[in-house]
């Protein structure tokens, strides 16, 4: 071992130079150690000391020169310290690490964003439907402010114009189909129960999901995630008994919204395999061609004419506020959306499906808040299984 001149180094003192002789190979140290020892007439129990010596090297430690005299000795000094010293230590972290921060970091931006969006709709959706109890037409209005924003951010560049053809909207006509349906189901259902017990109910997606990819397209799953659906559909089950403010048509609508996104999702699967389209653009398309399935059934089923007569009620009561509701409960439908399908342009399935339920969870828990709605612990308890369920199968489908 050669050491550089006027270097220093820190060296561990646990071994014991009176009992073990580590330099018995080259005598001439061998007899430098034992008359220093026997000069200062160190005691074993110094020597044994836990504290680190530095050595500094004058010149050729280790080294013999063989045409001089073994006699004359390397002087080598030894020194205790007297406190330890930090030695600077600089990580950098290479190219790949920082990059998968970064996507975390985006992943992560997008669920918050996700999730805040949705409870702010839900919020603002409830309150438009309790002045204007009027579903289609409500539905009808957020689908055509989402279309309104992704034409003019076409126009205006702002956003990439997607590269479509005649396939591609044949494609998504069934897709759109199933949105349409679920979409309005969903909204029916909230305005005839609260905004918890229709996203307790619907929940119970993955069981819809299971039952309708078993019976109609002939899949089979692992044990586990036949088994993860029980207590979806036990928890669902318990909390639409003790709902206190229990609605057949509520219950209902959000059961239809369960079945039609299912098949959204089949279709989208089926169809949309090799299309360019994807995200936010994607979404875009889905709803301006929603929009046009709609309008017709909306103005069938209720009509200009009442809602004429309800806008007028609405604003008599609440005031111009009412204007504002409808217009962010409009937006935030939309955008809620869109980061959703841009998040799942990011991340697998999987992840998208866990984060779904935490987004169920926050709305839940922040509508109970503001609503004050009354809930039972029996009530309480079946939604906290059904969501854990959902989470359950989640797992099992990995």
């Amino acid at each position: 071992m050669a050491f550089s001149v006027g270097k220093s180094f820190g060296l561990s003192t646990t071994f014991d130079p009176l009992q073990q002789n580590i330099f018995s190979s080259k005598p001439y140290v061998s007899s430098f150690f034992s008359k220093k020892i026997a000069l200062q007439k160190c005691d074993k129990a110094n020597i044994l000391s836990k504290k680190p010596l530095y050595i500094s090297a004058v010149s050729g430690f280790g080294h013999v020169d063989e045409s001089k005299s073994r006699d004359k000795l390397v002087q080598c000094n030894a020194y205790e310290a007297s406190r330890p010293q930090s030695i600077p230590i600089s990580i950098d972290f290479d190219q790949e690490t920082q990059v998968a921060a970064a996507q975390k970091l985006k992943i992560g931006l997008y669920f918050a964003t996700w999730w805040a969006l949705n409870v702010v709709f839900n919020i603002y959706n409830k309150k438009v439907l309790n002045a204007f109890p009027f579903p289609w037409l409500t539905s009808t209005l957020s689908l055509a402010a989402g279309s309104l924003i992704m034409l003019v951010s076409w126009a205006t560049r702002i956003a990439e114009t997607p590269k479509t053809d005649i396939d591609f909207w044949k494609a998504l006509f069934p897709v759109a189909v199933a949105h349409t349906i679920g979409h309005v189901a969903a909204t029916v259902s909230m305005s005839k129960v609260a905004v918890s017990f229709t996203h307790i109910i619907k929940s119970g997606e993955p069981a819809f999901s299971v039952l309708v990819s078993s019976l109609l397209l002939g899949e089979t799953f692992p044990l586990p995630v036949y088994l993860s659906l029980l207590p979806i559909i036990g928890g669902c089950a318990l909390a639409a008994v003790t709902e206190l403010n229990f609605n057949l048509i509520g219950f209902m609508g959000a059961m239809v919204s369960n079945l039609a996104f299912v098949f959204r999702n089949i279709f989208s699967k089926k169809g949309m395999k090799g299309k360019s389209v994807g995200g936010m653009n994607y979404y875009a398309c889905l709803s301006i061609m929603s929009l046009l399935i709609l309008t017709p059934f909306a103005i069938a089923v209720e009509g200009p004419q009442v809602w004429a007569l309800g806008w007028q009620n609405a604003v008599s009561q609440i005031g111009p506020n009412f204007v504002w509701w409808v217009v962010a409960q409009s937006v935030f439908y939309h955008l809620y959306n869109q980061v959703s399908y841009m998040s799942l342009n990011e991340i697998s399935p999987l992840t998208f499906s866990i984060g779904n339920t935490m987004k169920r969870i926050s709305v839940i828990v922040s509508s109970i808040i503001i609503f004050q709605n009354p809930i039972q612990p029996v009530n309480a308890l079946g939604a906290a299984i059904a969501i854990f369920g959902t989470f359950l199968y989640s797992q099992a489908k990995q």
